[in-house]
């Protein structure tokens, strides 16, 4: 048996084959795989990938027994409506697609259900229970109903509490010092100045200044941290919830830059405190794989393949 598992986002598309015991039997590599960007860029580049890791393996795509779509951009309704026919195009008899959420969920567990938290520039959250059933959150921003924690949030939580210092508004904070300084500006007041007079807005990378600040023990910057753990937090329980999981094991992953900074647990922290209020018997495990992985398993999953320990242990030892 033969497995073609594809994660297609927004910068690359990575397709990679294996065999039913976890063996790499060639991928391929393009560009661009998001349709929401670019359609007819996303099929080619899609399709490039794929018939690049066929090539290295010597093997056509009907000798392929299952192939999973990991699609950046398979968030709604219509977005499936456009997406459907046109993997459909790509001639795999046996396939399926899902959002990349859900591929990096199934990268970091060794189970076929459970949930994941993204946050790095922006955010989402999905679960999907035993029965299959999936459900996600998240994305579009603010006004539908994502809260802080994101990267972009983040960010603009640094430049505000440093603003909100200085003046008294808030007590004090690190931030203070460490936002102009990062920016190039020798006070609060310059930065606060060149913000209001030529529309400048502060800059995604700020997100880390927070964890820093954290780290030293600054309690704005904890709190932050932790508001943003709880909000994250809330989003997979009413995923949890609404599915069902609540008495069940399984792993809930975090994945993105936000998720992977290690100067400061505290929002982590504050994730696994409120997760285990709502699913005692979840864990908090971070990615540590890469997310084709998780398409290649999906793969399986999705051909009544059961992936034992060994060949779980030879996927996630796969490096590129």
């Amino acid at each position: 048996m033969i497995f073609l598992g594809i994660d297609a986002g927004g910068t690359k598309t990575h397709a990679l084959l294996v065999d039913e015991k976890g063996k790499v039997l060639g991928q391929g590599l393009s560009g661009n795989g998001n349709h929401q960007t670019a359609f007819e860029d996303a099929r080619t580049n899609i399709e490039s990938a794929c018939n690049a890791a066929l090539s290295e393996a010597g093997i056509t795509k009907e000798q392929v027994t299952f192939a999973y779509f990991g699609l950046a951009g398979a968030d709604r309704e219509p977005d499936y409506n456009i997406l459907r026919p046109m993997i459909a195009s790509l001639g795999y008899d046996r396939h399926a697609i899902a959002c990349d959420t859900m591929i990096g969920m199934r990268a970091g567990t060794s189970r076929s259900h459970g949930a994941v938290i993204i946050s790095g520039t922006g955010f989402n959250a999905a679960a999907r229970n035993a029965n299959g059933e999936e459900l996600q959150y998240g994305g579009f921003g603010y006004l539908f109903g994502d809260g802080q924690g994101s990267g972009s949030d983040l960010a603009v939580h640094a430049f505000r509490t440093a603003i909100r210092s200085w003046e008294g508004r808030e007590e004090y904070s690190i931030l203070t010092k460490l936002v102009p300084e990062t920016l190039g500006y020798e006070s609060v007041q310059a930065m606060y100045d060149d913000a209001l007079d030529n529309g400048k807005r502060p800059p995604k990378d700020l997100a880390k200044l927070v964890f820093e600040a954290a780290g030293q023990g600054d309690a704005v910057a904890i709190r932050i941290l932790r508001e943003a753990g709880f909000e994250h937090a809330n989003a997979v329980n009413a995923l949890i919830k609404r599915l069902g999981m609540e008495e069940d094991t399984f792993d809930v992953v975090l994945i993105g830059s936000v998720m992977s900074r290690g100067s400061s647990p505290h929002m982590v922290d504050a994730i696994k405190e409120a997760v285990a209020k709502t699913a005692p018997n979840a864990s908090i495990v971070r990615l540590n794989v890469d997310p084709v992985i998780g398409a290649v398993m999906s793969a399986m999953d999705s051909s009544g393949v059961k992936i034992d320990d060994a060949t779980d242990a030879t996927l996630r030892s796969i490096t590129f």
